[in-house]
């Protein structure tokens, strides 16, 4: 059985809180990737950006649905997804648009749970670490490209 660490890749494009959009989005561009993890000054893994997360500021901001019955305003939706739209088609930098609750895979985790993740969760790359240390990243193309060999 092959383990996560002998199809990831170890030497990971990363970027840092204060990275802003713009530079995501030259990185994105120029390394042809889909992922950005997100580490701290220790290289601990602190959240995680995707292509996605970048096009989804370009989309326009849904006001709430609000239904007036008397003197009440009842809001027909969460108030708390309307605030985490806000934050995210605002965010200037790496820390304000990553992703914080970040599924990820240890080296030693069998190439079939990393697939599992990926495909119940819809995820394109995993993050690997070792604790909280990022120490590679495993994407659908590196489990395809293990099918072939």
């Amino acid at each position: 059985m092959q383990t996560v660490a002998d199809i990831m890749t170890e030497e990971v494009v990363t970027v840092k809180g204060s990275t802003t959009v713009r530079e995501m989005a030259e990185i994105f561009d120029k390394m042809r990737i889909g992922t950005l993890p997100l580490v701290d000054n220790a290289g601990n893994l602190a959240g995680i950006v995707t292509a996605s997360d970048l096009i989804e500021q370009g989309r326009p901001l849904h006001i709430p649905t609000v239904i007036s019955l008397f003197d009440w305003v009842i809001p027909l939706e969460s108030e708390q997804s309307f605030e985490r739209d806000l934050k995210r088609i605002t965010a200037q930098t790496a820390a304000e648009l990553a992703a914080k609750d970040v599924a990820t895979v240890s080296p030693g985790d069998l190439v079939s749970t990393a697939a599992e993740i990926m495909s119940s969760r819809k995820l394109h790359a995993l993050p690997v670490v070792e604790g909280k240390k990022l120490v590679g990243i495993v994407s659908r193309i590196d489990i395809i490209r293990n099918m072939n060999r």
